[in-house]
């Protein structure tokens, strides 16, 4: 725990800390899971499936030790699809057999053989989410109702975001006494404030979505009702500030690391709207959650932009964010020096450390060990940077790759870095 506070707060940790599991964006497939923890020998156990939309796999304490992980994560208990991860059963599925929530619900589509699943199990309600055939996550299914682009209710793009209740609070505060040992950095998933993300936009934990969600709809309504826009988001920060008031008046400084919001901005090349737009529509809604989190707690704000992402950062800066993730820098402008040298005691980098669309699936262990070397390098200067791939490991990656990005890692802190 100590190291990773070091190293958000650009100190110089005792070797560089790792994150895997820590998140929905900082993990690995189920399959990859159980791929380490046979390589590694580990006890024979079936994986669970903690987050189904992207079919991540828990990471459990023997792995986390046996590959150096540095933090534990604190999870809402109800997942993207709506329903909560409990009394697992087995499936299976490419010839992997995991473990799934009991409210897991799926049918088979009887022609194309792809996985349908359902919003909180509610098999009465259309599906929300589609696997294909032999494939090895979810995608959003859009269930957008006909609508009226003069005549929207923000009301309508905003019932999912609600206070918690007594219940889910206690839940909370149970979760969070079980993780906070000391040993582990607290990374916390906890509360919907999803600005804009085109993974929640489509809604795929509802029964009956009201509101635009189609995604394509959801990007011209930016440009076309950046009035509409702002009323939702207005709407997302005070439910989300009431449900941080009550979350920290449960947990206090448990969390060490809260994950903001997964809306991505950048594209391989470009950006999904300029840094003008930006400042003018999510900056402020930014700047209300950070500021009352900076004000109120400890904890460091995470937030998840993929892409080439590095105009916003200044704007990000601004409005309060601490960390910043997946770091993808094969994208255009995310240069791994520039980024060190340009935001070196401003912002953390918490990913970067191997790309997960070529280096890590693709190439040989020896490309993957040259590039975490030279990553933990150029990142871990004076702290201010958690190793994390970029973006989740991916289903079909090799098990000698991911052993040679964790040995890459333990290699260079036996450097005395």
């Amino acid at each position: 725990r100590k190291r990773v506070l070091d190293a958000i707060n650009h100190r110089q940790p005792d070797r560089q800390p790792v994150d895997f599991g820590g998140s929905a964006v900082t993990g690995m497939h189920v399959s990859c899971v159980a791929a380490l923890r046979d390589h590694y020998g580990l006890e024979k156990r079936l994986v669970k499936v903690c987050e189904p939309y992207q079919m991540l796999g828990l990471i459990e304490d023997d792995l986390k030790e046996t590959i150096g992980i540095d933090v534990t994560a604190l999870m809402s208990r109800t997942n993207m699809f709506g329903f909560e991860n409990r009394d697992w059963k087995p499936w299976t599925f490419n010839g992997l057999e995991v473990l799934v929530p009991e409210d897991f619900r799926v049918t088979v589509e009887p022609e194309k053989g792809g996985i349908l699943i359902y919003p909180k199990g509610d098999r009465s309600a259309c599906p929300s989410g589609h696997m294909p055939k032999d494939g090895y996550f979810f995608d959003s299914i859009i269930r957008q109702k006909p609508i009226d682009p003069d005549n929207l209710d923000p009301e309508d793009n905003t019932e999912q975001y609600t206070l918690l209740t007594d219940l889910q609070l206690d839940a909370i505060e149970a979760d969070a006494r079980a993780v906070n040992t000391g040993e582990y950095a607290v990374f916390a998933s906890l509360i919907n404030t999803a600005l804009g993300d085109i993974a929640f936009v489509p809604g795929p934990d509802l029964t009956d979505p009201k509101g635009v969600r189609d995604v394509a709809e959801w990007y011209m309504l930016t440009a076309s009702r950046p009035d509409v826009v702002h009323k939702i988001f207005e709407r997302q920060v005070e439910v989300g500030i009431a449900n941080l008031e009550k979350i920290h008046a449960h947990v206090g400084d448990a969390i060490d690391v809260l994950f903001l919001c997964g809306t991505d901005f950048g594209t391989q090349t470009s950006s999904f709207c300029s840094v003008k737009t930006f400042d003018a529509l999510w900056k402020p809604h930014y700047a209300a959650l950070c500021g009352w989190i900076h004000k109120n707690t400890t904890w460091k704000i995470f937030k998840h932009s993929c892409g080439s992402s590095e105009r916003f950062f200044e704007s990000m800066i601004e409005a309060g964010i601490d960390i910043i993730n997946p770091v993808q820098c094969s994208a255009k402008g995310m240069d791994p020096k520039m980024l060190k040298a340009k935001y070196k005691g401003r912002l953390v980098f918490w990913g970067g450390g191997v790309d997960t669309q070529q280096t890590l699936p693709f190439g040989a262990p020896e490309e993957v060990r040259k590039e975490v070397l030279e990553r933990c390098e150029i990142f871990s200067d004076g702290g201010g940077f958690v190793f994390n791939s970029i973006h989740n490991v991916q289903a079909g990656t090799p098990i000698a790759n991911m052993v040679a990005m964790f040995d890459a890692v333990k290699e260079f802190n036996g450097r005395g870095n």
